[in-house]
Parts: structure tokens; sequence; C-alpha cells
């Protein structure tokens, strides 16, 4: 199957990348998940194991001790670990977050940072761009960070700044310059760093962990007179704002992957289930009822990964793929909730039952309605910037 020239068909190394990743997840069972998600804990041993099998320095070039993979198999990774019933929410941000370093860092920054990442020394998989009072209008963050000789000194707060307490060194995104400093380009004035987690002193990071329905490690977190090295500045100064959108195409075609993965974790465990299941003498995948919901959800997933696969190939070539990518996650997200909530039908009162883990993963995969960009967001961006409507309010 091809696109515009792009191959989509998988690769034999691909096929062999899914079956080995398959292998591993395999040694991480449901009771593992599930006891992980009673006690709100990170997965420490899983995230070890995919480290030392290199998994998530997969985008990383081989100069810098990486695989040299692309994006296309970066996803079949985040997709096994969710169909095999995982949360690689946990660990995901260690692909996609590298690259504003990878793209726009200095080569000093490369060569001190890249190869410890890829040899599991370092954690880079906390992005602290989001606050409270600004939510998706990226532009209008108010956390500073201003010029004191060699360092910054950075003042605000970030909300929903995940994996931070698991990370040693954390993306950060602040304001360097006043919002009017240049009124023709609302986002000039923000600047990336990358902050050392491990040499914050007492009291510049107070991070707050927030509860959430799901087990997912997320934080408040409140800055108060932290230094950054000025070396530690990446790309321009000011230019911050177009360094991070530059990685949010790899970032929703993986998001994409680990719906796709959720979805068929759903349809997998449903169609055994429903074959197995037998009410007033009959298997009840019989009835159109069960059958047709699993059926249709399948469709929609399929359709979804097509897309996602097809946004892979693009980005992995150098392509523009700003509305595959977006609209895989759109697609995927919901193709995934659809068939979580066609599982739990099947499953009846047992879809609730912690031991089956469907209602685990049921709550996992919402969020990607959500976050890390709302599905209503995708569809203004397709409105406005694909069909030419008029931009909506």
């Amino acid at each position: 199957m091809t696109e515009n020239g792009v191959g989509l068909e998988p690769t034999s190394d691909q096929r062999v990348l899914r079956d080995a990743v398959r292998e591993l997840c395999g040694s991480f069972d449901g009771t593992y998940w599930r006891a992980l998600d009673e006690k709100r804990a990170y997965p420490d041993a899983f995230v070890k194991a995919l480290t030392d099998a290199g998994y998530l320095a997969a985008l990383i070039p081989e100069e810098y001790g990486g695989s040299g993979l692309g994006i296309a198999e970066a996803s079949i990774v985040l997709e096994e670990i969710n169909r095999s019933g995982g949360n690689s929410a946990a660990c995901h941000a260690q692909m996609y977050i590298m690259g504003t370093l990878l793209r726009h860092g200095s080569d000093a920054q490369k060569q001190r940072y890249l190869p410890a990442i890829a040899r599991g020394e370092l954690r880079l998989q906390a992005f602290a761009v989001t606050e409270p009072t600004a939510g998706s209008d990226t532009t209008k963050i108010s956390t500073t960070a201003v010029r004191r000789g060699d360092v910054y000194v950075v003042n605000g707060q970030k909300v929903w700044t995940s994996r931070v307490q698991h990370s040693d060194l954390m993306l950060l995104l602040a304001r360097t310059s006043a919002p009017d400093a240049d009124p023709k380009k609302k986002t000039f004035g923000l600047s990336t760093f990358l902050v050392d987690l491990r040499s914050a002193p007492s009291g510049a990071l107070d991070v707050r962990p927030i509860r959430t329905m799901m087990n997912h490690e997320t934080n408040e977190v409140f800055i108060r007179d932290l230094e950054v090295p000025a070396e530690n500045l990446i790309g321009e100064e000011g230019h911050g704002f177009r360094y991070i959108l530059d990685g949010m195409n790899a970032e929703r075609i993986l998001i994409a992957a680990e719906c796709v993965g959720d979805g068929r974790f759903f349809i997998d465990r449903s169609v055994k289930y429903v074959n197995e299941r037998v009410v007033f003498d009959r298997a009840i995948g019989q009835n159109q009822g069960v059958q047709f919901p699993i059926a249709r959800a399948h469709a929609a997933l399929e359709g979804a990964d097509v897309l996602r696969r097809q946004a892979a190939a693009l980005f992995d070539a150098g392509r523009p793929c700003g509305f595959e990518a977006n609209t895989a996650k759109l697609l995927a997200s919901e193709a995934a909730w659809q068939a979580g909530n066609a599982a739990l039908d099947a499953h009846g009162g047992y879809g609730f039952a912690e031991e089956y883990d469907i209602e685990r993963v049921f709550r996992e995969t919402r969020l990607y309605i959500t976050a890390p960009i709302a599905n209503n967001l995708i569809l203004s961006f397709i409105g406005q910037h694909v069909l030419g409507m008029p931009r909506s309010f």
C-alpha cells in the first residue's frame, strides 16, 4: 500500500521489532499493572527493561548511541506496549521530548546529554509547558526566565507536568521577553531550557502530585528563583515556541500509536471473551447486538491506523504531515474509546471487575481524547488550516 509514493507496508525489520517488544511485554502481565494501579506506583521495572533493550532510545541517532530508527518504529514499540495491556504513558515522552534537543540543541548539548539518555543513565521525560492560567494558549504563559550573568533565574508555575518525579532532566518553556516585545509575533519571547533536576537546590522546585482517575504520574510544579545555566538554553532566545511546535507531529503520531494499541487490546479481549462466553446455550458473540459494536470499533480502529502509518511514513521521509499526524491522533483516540465501550458492553459486569483489566485500560485510554491536545482543537486546526474556513471561537 502506498500514498504519494510513501510505502506503508511493514518491513521485515519492523515485524521482528514488533515480535521482540511483544515478547518483552509478555513478562509484565495484568497482575503487574493492576498492582501498580492500586498503589498509584511508577513501573520502574518495566521502564528499566525497555531502557535496557534500547527501545526508549529508538529515535536517537546511532552517532549518539541510539538505535537511529524512525517514528514508524517508535510507534510500533508504543503500540505493542498498550496492546499488551501496559501503559506506555509512563515513559513515552523519553522518545519525543529529546527531539527538541536533537533538532535545535547545540553540538555540545547533544554530545553531553544524548549518549547518556541512550544508555539509560539519564531520563528526559518531563515537559514543563502548560500553566494554570494559560491552558492550551501557550503564548499566554507567565513563567519568566531572567538573564543574570551566566544563569537564567526562573520563576513561575507549571501544571500537568508528568513524570517529573521520575526524570533527571526537564524541558522547560519560559518567557524571556515581555508579551508585547514584538506585537506582530505573539509567539516571540518564549525560550526553551533543559533543566537538570538533579542539581536543583532545595526550595527551588516544589512538586505537588495531582491524583487522577488513572495511574498517571503528573504534577503541579512551583518554581522559585531556579537558576538555570545559560548554556542550557536550547537554540536562540525568544524562539522556543517554534522549537516546541516542531516536535508536536512526532508526539501526535506516537500518541495515535498508543491509542491503536489500546483499541487492539480491547478488540482482542472482546473477541476472545464473546467466543468463549456461553449464555442460553450459545456463544454470546453470535448475537448481533454483541458482535456488531466490536466489528464497528475494529473498522474504525483500522482506518485510524492506516492514517497513523501514513503520517509516520511522511514524517520519516521529511515531508509535511501536520494534517495526517493530528488527524491520526483524533481518529485513533476516538476509535480506542469506541473499542473500550464495546469491550465493556461485551463483558457485562465482568468488564468492571479489576481482574479483567478492561476498566483500567478504559480509564487510561480516555485521556487521549483530551490530552495532550483536545480533539476539538484538532478539529479547529483542520477547519482553519486545511479547509480554509474562518477562525473559530
